[in-house]
């Protein structure tokens, strides 16, 4: 048994001392700004904000050919005076002009660049009249540690180094080699939006049956805070990324994958030569009816500046990938390898001693100015609820499946409170009918179904024990078909997807089968949305949800099964049991913490739902939603809160209310908002506002959701209540989960002053959660010992410190995901694990738990109770992590309240106004 984990993570070390890196810093300057803002409004006379430059294909195309240019500045592109190029050397003029000077031709249409292609030659004129200022650089001492600590305690590092350290970390071990296994790998540095990736290069190979797979270690860089932590941190996680040699799609199939270009600099001497990779995305271009290079992708610049070397053009590309990532020439190129292109014979992820030499490599390179964070040891040996035993003495087989039946019948007849359970089956494969109906009975421990009605009519009856289900089961018919929407592009996107769901919705209305006063479920077989990849929108899935919410019915949706499909049973269980969870018919388990857990605690969980124009329905929404589970209460154990009707109502009823919900019209600019979510907690610090959103509009939906949260607490004060969220998606709209603001026992809701959180009940407690993410907010981790084994352990994880209030939660690996060796090592496969490469590596992540609010001693003074026994943080962090355990599944990812919160999400499908008046003007 581990006693320790270990996580990647590293903060500066304070025995360093000052730790200063001299730099060259260069600003667009006040003219240049002013010529390239001109030439930008002239080039693109329809733009909204011909102030604001794109300067992302510059950025990137300067951090790939400028040699020594290590990150890029936020903002530069709307304000000159601010810092836009950091690098460990000036770059000369004869390199930086015609960067810039091919760049700004590339924002003119090809027919009429001509003054684009002009300003190079501005840039080096010494003719007073005719030159445009090229800046100078400026040499600065740039701290690399510089910290400013919160009232809280939290420690936020400047805005700049949020991207600066991560590309100084990437190309610091960029410059290392690793050995592992007789193998060594040389690494090169990937610019990404949230930091900065090692990727090894040249790729290792795989061969089977005559075919060679390519694959590479990845390191991810980011910058982070934690709450109430005194320094920074710099998360390095570690993963297998994989590249595509084969596509077994169709070209306008392929919406953007990732393209690395591998390029000698075409200019002589400088640093850091060699060590980057330039990042670029292919995919169909609709409106050219090819593939193209988009996103602002750098290399259809590159052969502008270099005319010597052979660049790989789109179509070439995706025809012989395995070609260029091989290289032609000097120049190569790998793609990105993603699912939805096709199998890949590599698996994905790394086994924990892989990752742990990783770890120890970037340790030892980042000495001495960065220290790696202590390791965590256990706070509880509690680790799971009061679940049924998988085996044991007198357990002979079945016993544990009898007893999850009888409760999960438990759990209907609680949820549907005496009403008859309707079930319409719509399939489009005998087999999968045939599944649902046999694995029903045996989830619920019923007998065999009782078929009723007439011979043709394939209806199916079960009842007992206060539970009566009826199935009745129908071909699908039109219903899976693809959604007919309408190629106009002069009319909004949004507004046609619409009209097709309208007439999906008719489609259905014309197919319901009136039913008494029971509870309806659908129950719905259709194709994978890769099947409608080639037509946008054309996924019927959602519009499907919203029909059958009309008339009143949940819906559970399962894939059509494959030619070599062997887990048909399994997806009809599951199938199943997402039913009755959508009915509320599940509660979580007693928990195992002690007796300073209220006996009467009921949990409430916050979700906050956020679409832009890219959402399911291409239309813009926000929207709160709100969950409580009461354990041990009669009918409507979990409940959802009726933001209109001010009320708490059955889980069920909450999902088809989010569904029919009508949103306001938005206004013009308001398609996108602003996300405070960036990497560390620090978005807004660092510009991470996006512009679109009008400021006040934003502003006045912040204020509006923490008003109804604070409604909601209010509804809570009657019994003991643990507040769950998701700090790093409900910090959206309630801007006091921001890392930097958060004070043990306070809350705080916009500009005012934090207050007590017992002001908000006086048995209230509230932990917030947070994962990796796609921002490696979490550090990732291993679990080690003295005599340097690695692995894997669940349990509650935390420092020593007496007034700590953060925890590391981790699950168990389930039983479902095969175990493999513990030495299994895909970078070096050794001769006794050949097949190595084809593993799949699964690694649980970590749950951090950060107890906000408590009964401390201090809570418990400042609120007259000095004489009542304070709560110890770890018990609610137990508390928290137990939520994740469930006899029907494996560890969740979330606790339970917070998991059926996100999931209720999955029914905010705002429809755009189709009619006249309200869509033509307003639809986004």
């Amino acid at each position: 048994m581990y006693h320790a984990i270990r996580v990647a993570a590293y903060e500066p070390d304070p025995l360093h001392g000052p730790w200063r890196e001299k730099m060259s810093v260069l600003r667009l300057g006040e003219e240049l700004h002013t010529e390239l803002t001109r030439m930008h409004a002239e080039a693109d006379k329809g733009s909204v904000r011909p102030d604001r430059l794109p300067v992302r294909r510059l950025n990137s195309l300067l951090q790939a050919i400028a040699p020594g240019v290590i990150a890029t500045g936020r903002n530069a592109g709307t304000d000159g005076r601010l810092p836009w190029l950091y690098a460990r050397e000036a770059v000369p003029p004869e390199v930086l002009a015609p960067v810039i000077g091919t760049w700004a031709a590339g924002m003119y249409r090809e027919e009429d660049d001509t003054e684009g292609a002009d300003l190079e030659e501005r840039l080096r004129s010494d003719d007073p009249a005719e030159a445009v200022q090229l800046p100078h650089w400026e040499a600065e001492s740039v701290d690399l540690a510089e910290t400013v600590t919160s009232a809280g305690g939290t420690a936020e590092p400047a805005a700049r180094l949020y991207s600066l350290l991560p590309e100084w970390v990437a190309f610091r071990l960029a410059a290392r080699t690793f050995h592992t296994g007789g193998t060594t790998l040389h690494f090169r540095v990937e610019s990404s939006g949230n930091g900065a990736r090692l990727v090894s290069w040249p790729p290792q190979r795989y061969g089977h049956r005559g075919q060679t797979w390519y694959y590479s270690a990845c390191l991810n860089i980011t910058v982070h805070t934690v709450p109430f932590a005194p320094r920074f941190r710099v998360h390095v996680s570690t993963q297998v990324r994989r590249w595509a040699t084969r596509l077994d799609v169709r070209p306008h199939q392929l919406g953007g994958t990732t393209v690395l270009l591998d390029a000698p600099l075409p200019w002589p001497g400088g640093p850091d030569r060699g060590h980057r990779l330039m990042v670029n995305t292919l995919g169909y271009d609709r409106r050219l009816k090819e593939l193209a290079w988009r996103h602002h992708s750098p290399v259809p610049l590159v052969p502008e500046l270099d005319i010597v070397r052979n660049y790989p053009q789109p179509a070439a590309l995706f025809t012989h990938p395995e070609r260029w990532i091989n290289g032609s020439g000097d120049v190569a190129a790998g793609i990105v390898y993603h699912p939805s292109i096709g199998p890949h014979k590599v698996g994905p992820g790394l086994m924990p001693r892989e990752r742990a030499d990783l770890d120890a490599w970037v340790e030892e390179g980042l000495r001495p100015m960065l220290t790696r964070v202590p390791d965590l040891t256990r706070v509880t040996r509690s680790n799971t609820p009061s679940l049924l035993p998988r085996s044991g003495a007198g357990r002979g087989p079945g016993v544990r499946e009898a007893q999850l039946a009888l409760q999960r019948r438990a759990a209907l007849a609680r949820a549907l409170n005496g009403r008859p359970l309707e079930i319409d089956v719509f399939w489009q494969s005998p087999e999968t009918r045939a599944a649902l109906l046999a694995e029903l009975p045996k989830l619920i421990g019923f007998p065999p179904g009782e078929r009723v009605g007439p011979a043709d009519d394939d209806t199916w009856r079960w009842r007992g024990e206060g539970v009566e289900i009826r199935v009745r089961a129908r071909p699908a018919g039109p219903l899976a078909d693809a959604l007919p929407v309408s190629r106009e592009r002069r009319r909004p996107r949004a507004v046609r997807l619409a009209e097709a769901v309208e007439e999906r919705c008719r489609l259905v209305a014309d197919r319901v089968v009136p039913r008494p006063d029971g509870a309806g479920v659908v129950i719905m077989e259709i194709a994978g949305k890769e099947r409608f990849a080639a037509v946008p929108d054309s996924d019927p899935k959602h519009a499907l949800r919203i029909a059958w919410a009309r008339q009143g019915r949940l819906s559970q949706f399962v894939n059509l099964p494959d030619d070599t499909d062997s887990g048909l049973e399994h997806r009809a269980r599951w199938t199943w049991l997402d039913a009755f969870r959508q009915l509320g018919a599940i509660s979580p388990p007693a928990h195992r913490v002690g007796t300073g857990v209220p006996g009467d605690l009921q949990y409430a969980a916050l979700w906050f739902v956020r679409h832009t124009r890219k959402g399911p329905m291409r239309y813009p929404v926000r929207r709160l939603v709100a969950v409580r589970v009461r354990p041990g209460d009669g009918p409507g154990v979990i409940e959802g809160w009726d933001a209109e009707r001010a009320e708490w109502v059955p889980y069920s009823k909450l999902l088809l209310l989010l569904s029919q919900a009508v949103e306001p019209v938005p206004m013009a600019g308001e398609g996108e908002v602003a996300d405070t979510g960036g990497p560390g907690d620090g978005a807004a610090a660092r510009g991470g506002l996006r512009p679109a959103a009008r400021p006040g509009v934003e502003q006045h939906r912040q204020r509006e959701t923490e008003q109804q949260i604070r409604a909601l607490l209010f509804q809570l004060r009657d019994r003991p209540t643990l507040l769950l969220a998701d700090a790093a998606n409900l910090r959206q709209c309630w801007s006091g989960l921001r890392n930097g603001v958060l004070d043990r026992d306070m809350l705080g809701f916009g500009t005012e002053p934090a207050q007590r959180h017992t002001l908000y009940g006086d048995n209230l407690r509230v932990v917030l959660v947070r994962d990796a993410n796609a921002r490696e907010e979490v550090a990732e981790w291993y679990a080690h010992d003295a005599k340097d084994r690695v692995g894997f352990a669940e349990g509650v994880w935390g420092t020593a410190e007496t007034e700590n209030r953060v925890f590391a939660s981790t699950a168990s690996t389930p039983h479902t995901v095969a175990k493999l060796p513990r030495g299994l090592m895909k970078l070096a496969p050794t001769a006794q694990g050949r097949t190595a490469p084809e593993k799949t590596a699964w690694n649980p992540g970590q749950l951090e738990i950060t107890v906000l609010g408590c009964l401390s001693e201090k809570a418990l003074a400042d609120s007259g109770r000095e004489g009542d026994l304070p709560d110890q943080p770890a018990e609610w962090a137990t508390l928290t992590h137990q939520l994740r355990y469930h006899d029907d599944y494996p560890p969740l990812a979330r606790p339970l309240p917070l998991h059926l919160a996100r999931l209720a999400g999955q029914y905010v499908l705002p429809v755009a106004r189709t009619k006249e008046e309200g869509s033509a003007s307003s639809a986004p």
